[in-house]
């Protein structure tokens, strides 16, 4: 089975790669060259919300968009436990139908299997793989779980040095950090405003501001978007 060294070679070549979508890429590729899998579909995870984003998929036929799948993770138990336990995780056969045949992940995938993949940075998961189909005969024992985890760690290890490099605390204002911080603990507009004695008007211009600053669709997608570049930390 493939052993951290091997794994973090493949995941030095990310490092030579300037924008985001070649880094998630590679990283996919590298994914399916090292592991039995056909697919490898890459989504982001804020806690805020227990949101996962698609990002960007890959098969035999190509890149896939799966931008458009958003889900409340704690409806998705498997990936939901991946995340929480940062483990790789893998269902199939009577136990996976039972759980996912009807779900719009098993329709959309022409799913066999589904492993799931935590990509954590620190003490924050930042994303996960999921694969929905792996090569005949291919058995997923504790080897090859335990190296599927061990990829998620290097992953997020690779793709939050790359995403912090010039994107640090001095890209939003101290009240934009601010308020971004406290939506990331859990603060109502109006608990916000209150402490920081200003209108909550002008906490959501500050939120808007962070968001098209940091490139975000959303608060959820910023607060991911922030623990990937470690400005929640403290």
């Amino acid at each position: 089975m493939y052993t951290i060294y091997s794994l973090q070679d493949h995941m030095r070549s990310l490092n030579s790669l300037s924008s985001q979508k070649e880094q998630l890429l590679h990283m996919l590729h590298i994914y399916l060259d090292v592991f039995p899998a056909k697919d490898a579909y890459l989504f982001r995870y804020s806690p805020l919300g227990y949101l996962g984003e698609g990002v960007i998929g890959l098969t035999d036929a190509g890149f896939v968009s799966i931008g458009d799948i958003r889900d409340d993770l704690r409806t998705l138990s498997i990936i939901y436990n991946a995340v929480c336990e940062r483990k790789t995780q893998f269902s199939s056969g009577e136990e996976y139908f039972l759980k996912y045949a009807n779900s719009k992940y098993a329709s959309r995938f022409s799913m066999d299997c589904l492993v799931v993949t935590p990509i954590p940075f620190e003490r924050t998961v930042i994303g996960y793989i999921c694969t929905t189909n792996i090569a005949e005969g291919v058995v997923m024992d504790e080897d090859l779980l335990s190296s599927l985890t061990m990829f998620g760690q290097l992953a997020g290890s690779a793709l939050n040095e790359t995403l912090t490099i010039n994107n640090d605390s001095s890209l939003l204002s101290n009240r934009e950090l601010e308020v971004m911080r406290r939506i990331a603990k859990g603060e109502s507009t109006k608990d916000m405003a209150d402490y920081m004695d200003i209108s909550e008007f002008t906490v959501k211009q500050y939120v808007k501001s962070a968001i098209k600053k940091l490139g975000a669709q959303n608060r959820a997608h910023a607060v991911a978007v922030m623990f990937q570049r470690g400005l929640l930390k403290g």
